[in-house]
């Protein structure tokens, strides 16, 4: 890790271990993108940026020099209006109407450490000796602009975090139209695309193509991120793959409504940006003010998909999730949400938990149902009072009732939304997002209560903290089930409206941040139909997340491959249900269930007193699997073997720091007559070291394991699967 700067050229170079970023500062006071990609030795870059004259519609910012065109020239955050045609990473709109900005060097600071951005989520660093940043202020002397590029290089991570803040240090106050986190500039463009795309209890898939020219992009105008596509992006050398080829990788820690786009120009080069969708955005800048963006976390790697999801992994699970839970081992839950929906008793819930703490379950967890009249989804959000009909001796009395059977309590919410049947809403129906004189769009019958207001935050904090001092809550599932529609707040001004959707962001965070700090002990875990808030941003508060609804164990091969290509497993929500499942009705055996749902933080989600006695001989051996091999799974390392976007058979490995132990999985969807014999090529392993393969009275090489293979054993039927431990000897 380190930030050279050579004054005699003018030259930043941000070192990881494997990569280098390389920018220069041009005479004319530019900030020009010199390289991107596999380290090389900090030597002499003068000669890196070529600049020749080219068409003449590409404009000059000066007439003496020829070969200066913005409109060719490879920035850091360019503008638009004086000469470059490509998608800016900025736009003000001036007092005067106009939108165009100059922005040069003016200087340039390098420290040690990596600061917090305000008000938003963001990597970081526990010691100062663990990151080093580099800002470079950028300013327009007509109008007083200020723009400060951040970059930070870890230590221990290979990758490169980047945001922007914009300082209006002048008289005359700015709309901010365009603020994007991150904007570099690659010289090619014969690349492939990579998203993340899907729907609600689809989410996640992977979907590749391959650039052309012009823009392209992926997006969310929803107010949250969405089940539709994720905020991260790819572009893949033609021949990348899992563990070959160049691959860069761009990830926003954000929640909000976003954008991920390239551009590729006439002259076969790539614009990548990315941060808060401009689409109905626009921010007042007054005098003295600042905006802060969000940061934008870019990886490369020169050994496929496999590297850099695993660099990705490693410093969100240690360096964006926060807290006790962090670093602790997740618990075996039981969650009574498609055993009973909304109709139960306490003697109900306490059934369930009492056979979930004989089957070896360490987590009950009391979801939807539990509060107001809910007995259905047509009322109640916002009233956080306990349904004394189903729960006539309170919460504290259930909890502490499932305390005295071993296991820890769990409870569901959903604290930005409002029923407009409900008694909050009657007390205050200005509280929700709404447009005067406009229907107010309702969506599972509710509305979005406005986070862009300091008082409802307050009332929320309020609300959720009085249930949870009232009773032994150890874990909370925040739930948030529709997008924002009429987008509009009773407090904002006219001109400040358009503002609403990023401040209620910034609400959220505030409220979650809140509490968080106030209730250290208890296990966050995020929801949003299940992954329709699957991001970065919501990492950093809750460090595990419900990663779809859709709990049928085929489905979720792909659901759970797609989301790894950026988050670790042990932020993702595994549950085991019934059959048929309730989302698409397929019958699976339940050892397929286990293995699928163990590739994550492992839980139940099932009547389980309607188990049979071989179904409850089964989830108490997969309970006691999951304790001994979940620090594999939490903290390892993943590696993605076979794809279930490629093939009929999926397999996974996770393995341990010290390549010590490791967990493998299979899956093949349908069975085939006469098949082909399956051998699977393992990674991750020590090729030095031999393993016990445990359950096989077998000792492997690891040389012979990842060079050869292992011989997949015989399965019987559909959706068969199988697992197997490893240690080294």
């Amino acid at each position: 890790m380190a930030i050279l700067y050579n004054p005699q050229e003018n030259i930043f170079h941000l070192q990881t271990d494997t990569a280098s970023y390389i920018i220069r500062v041009l005479k004319s006071g530019h900030l020009a993108h010199l390289y991107w990609g596999k380290g090389i030795r900090n030597s002499n870059f003068e000669n890196l940026l070529k600049m020749q004259e080219r068409a003449s519609f590409s404009p000059n910012v000066s007439g003496s020099d020829k070969a200066l065109s913005l409109d060719t020239l490879p920035q850091e955050y360019p503008a638009y209006g004086n000469g470059d045609f490509r998608t800016p990473a900025f736009q003000l709109k001036l007092e005067n109407g106009s939108t165009i900005t100059d922005l040069r060097y003016q200087n340039h600071r390098i420290y040690s450490g990596k600061p917090k951005l305000e008000g938003l989520p963001a990597t970081y660093a526990e010691q100062e000796d663990e990151a080093e940043t580099l800002e470079i202020d950028l300013f327009d002397s007509l109008i007083s602009l200020r723009v400060i590029l951040s970059y930070t290089v870890f230590k221990n991570h290979n990758v490169v975090a980047r945001s922007a803040r914009l300082v209006n240090e002048g008289p005359q106050q700015f709309k901010l139209l365009r603020a994007l986190s991150m904007s570099v500039d690659l010289p090619r463009c014969d690349y492939d695309l990579l998203q993340l795309q899907g729907a609600w209890a689809r989410e996640r898939y992977m979907e590749r193509r391959p650039l052309a020219h012009g823009n392209q992009s992926i997006e969310s105008r929803r107010g949250a991120s969405g089940h539709q596509l994720n905020p991260f992006m790819a572009l893949l050398s033609k021949n990348a793959g899992e563990n070959y080829g160049e691959v860069y990788g761009f990830s926003l820690v954000y929640s909000g409504s976003f954008i991920a786009q390239v551009e590729v120009d006439q002259f076969d080069t790539a614009r990548v940006s990315m941060g808060i969708n401009p689409f109905d955005f626009t921010w007042k800048l007054e005098p003295g003010s600042s905006f802060q963006t969000p940061e934008a976390v870019m990886v490369y790697s020169d050994r496929g998909l496999g590297h850099m999801s695993r660099e990705y992994h490693r410093l969100y699970r240690s360096r964006l999730c926060r807290g006790k839970h962090r670093d602790s081992s997740r618990p075996v839950l039981i969650n009574n949400w498609e055993a009973t929906y909304f109709d139960f008793n306490a003697e109900k819930i306490l059934d369930i938990a009492r056979e979930g703490a004989n089957l070896g379950m360490e987590l009950f967890v009391l979801d939807d149902g539990w509060f107001g009249k809910r007995d259905s989804d047509n009322c109640s959000l916002g009233d956080w009072f306990v349904d004394k009909r189903k729960l006539p001796d309170g919460l504290k009395d259930l909890a502490s009732k499932v305390n005295q059977l071993g296991l820890k309590f769990g409870l569901w919410f959903e604290p930005e939304m409002i029923s407009p049947d409900s008694d909050l809403y009657r007390a205050h129906p200005d509280w929700c997002l709404h447009v005067p004189g406009r229907k107010r769009t309702e969506a599972r019958n509710q509305l979005v209560l406005d986070y862009s207001r300091k008082d409802v935050c307050d009332a929320i904090i309020k609300m959720v903290s009085d249930i949870l001092s009232t009773a032994p809550v150890a874990y909370v599932k925040w739930d948030m089930n529709r997008n924002m529609t009429e987008i509009g707040s009773a407090v904002l001004p006219a001109d400040r409206q358009r503002e609403t959707a990023h401040r209620y962001i910034l609400g959220l965070y505030r409220v979650m941040e809140e509490i968080t700090s106030r209730f250290p002990d208890i296990l966050f875990e995020s929801c949003s139909g299940g992954g329709g808030r699957f991001d970065p941003g919501i990492l950093y508060y809750m460090p595990q997340t419900w990663t779809s609804d859709d709990t049928d164990a085929v489905e979720r091969l792909k659901i759970q491959h797609g989301t790894s290509i950026v988050y670790p497993a042990g932020t993702m929500g595994a549950h085991v249900s019934a059959v048929p499942n309730h989302q698409v009705g397929r019958s699976t055996p339940i050892e397929t269930r286990g293995n699928a749902a163990m590739c994550g933080n492992f839980g139940y989600e099932l009547d389980l007193t309607k188990l049979s006695e071989a179904d409850k001989a089964a989830v108490r051996e997969q309970v006691r699997t999951y304790k001994e091999i979940r620090h594999i799974i939490q903290f390892g390392d993943m590696y993605r073997l076979l794809s279930p976007f490629e093939g009929n058979e999926t397999a996974w490995i996770f393995v341990t720091e010290d390549k010590s132990e490791a967990f493998l999985t299979f899956f093949r969807v349908l069975a085939q007559p006469h098949a082909p014999l399956s051998r699977i090529r393992l990674e991750g392993l020590d090729e030095a070291r031999n393993y016990k393969l445990e359950g096989m009275d077998l000792i492997m090489g690891g040389d012979i394991l990842m060079n050869f293979g292992l011989n997949v054993p015989e399965l019987q039927g559909d959706y068969a699967s199988f697992s197997l431990g490893l240690k080294a000897i």
